[in-house]
């Protein structure tokens, strides 16, 4: 079904450690608005398109999702790559630490793990293209609330371009909806 190519669709090179920006960045890994919720919510919602072209996109979308999911992944990995126990509880990550290491798991930047009621699917399509559109303008604000918690230009590059895709998503959900409206498909 898809051909996986061992390439982030953005490359990630961040040369110096930051947690504090890893556990800000976790929340676009398992937040409410992060790249997780988004996957599942437009692998999930594909089913019910009333045509081929909605879950063409919605599959097209989702999938690119999950390549999204590998930037922010590779992003943490590398913020936090080599830090020692004093440094993760001098950045608030020891209780994540004591029960993941320093392992990813699926939570926002409070800790707050992933839930499925991060993303909704009514079997409608026109009600869940504008939960689309609206979960692709929360998470570019998250985007850019990231960015404006860094300095560093190899976080801000990827996250530019994150934040790019979700204007981008947020135009074709727009486009299907509007061509759904037009004709009458429910």
């Amino acid at each position: 079904m898809w051909q996986y190519q061992k390439k982030l669709q953005y490359p990630v090179n961040i040369k110096r450690k930051d947690l504090r920006m890893a556990k800000y960045l976790v929340t676009q890994y398992g937040g409410s608005n992060g790249e997780m919720a988004a996957a599942l919510r437009y692998l999930n919602q594909r089913y019910t398109m009333p045509d081929e072209k909605g879950k063409a996109l919605l599959t097209d979308i989702g999938t690119e999702e999950l390549a999204h999911i590998e930037i922010i992944s590779t992003m943490i990995y590398q913020l936090i790559k080599n830090a020692t126990l004093e440094e993760l509880e001098a950045a608030g990550l020891s209780s994540h630490y004591a029960e993941h290491n320093k392992a990813l798991y699926p939570t926002d930047a409070n800790g707050v793990p992933f839930t499925v009621t991060y993303f909704a699917t009514t079997g409608d399509p026109i009600a869940d293209l504008y939960e689309d559109m609206a979960a692709e303008q929360k998470a570019r604000a998250v985007y850019e609330n990231l960015i404006d918690l860094t300095k560093d230009p190899d976080v801000i590059g990827p996250l530019l371009w994150l934040r790019q895709r979700e204007i981008v998503h947020f135009n074709r959900f727009k486009e299907l909806c509007e061509y759904y409206k037009s004709n009458n498909l429910k």
